[in-house]
C-alpha cells in the first residue's frame, strides 16, 4: 500500500468513526428493546475496529478484526465484575465504553459486526485503489 492510499484510507477509516460514533450515539439515545441493544452493540464493535485500522493502517486487516474482537469480548467478561458500575459512579460516560449488563449473545453480534466493518475497510480499500489508479 502506498504513502497515499494508507493516508486516503486513513481518512476514510475516520470519517466511517465519526459517523459510527454519531449513529451510536442516536441508537443510544433513541433506540429501545432487544434491536436497539444490538444495533448499539454492531457499532461499537465497529468502532474498535475502525480504532485498530486506524491506529495499524499498514497491518493486516484480519489482525485488527482480531484484536476488536479480543477487546469487545474482555471488555463484556469485565461486566461479571463491578469495575464497570464503580468507574461509571465516577464517570458517567464510562459506561457508554464499559457498559453495564452482561449479555453472552453481545459476543455474536460484536464477531458479526467486526467482520462486517473489516469487509467494508477492504471494499472501500480497494475502491480508493481502483480511482488512484485511474488518476493520471
Amino acid at each position: 500500500m502506498s504513502h497515499r492510499s494508507a493516508a486516503r484510507r486513513r481518512i476514510v477509516l475516520a470519517v466511517l468513526a465519526a459517523v459510527t460514533v454519531a449513529a451510536g450515539l442516536c441508537v443510544h439515545r433513541f433506540g429501545s428493546g432487544d434491536l436497539g441493544d444490538m444495533a448499539g452493540d454492531a457499532l461499537y464493535a465497529a468502532l474498535v475496529y475502525l480504532v485498530f485500522a486506524l491506529l495499524l493502517p499498514r497491518r493486516a486487516r484480519s489482525l485488527c478484526a482480531a484484536l476488536a474482537i479480543i477487546v469487545c469480548t474482555v471488555i463484556e467478561f469485565l461486566q461479571l465484575t463491578d469495575v464497570p458500575a464503580t468507574l461509571a459512579e465516577l464517570f458517567p460516560p464510562a459506561a457508554l465504553v464499559l457498559g453495564a449488563h452482561f449479555d453472552r449473545r453481545d459476543i455474536l453480534v460484536y464477531a458479526f459486526a467486526v467482520v462486517c466493518a473489516m469487509l467494508l475497510d477492504v471494499v472501500v480499500s480497494r475502491a480508493l485503489r481502483r480511482r488512484a489508479a485511474q488518476q493520471p
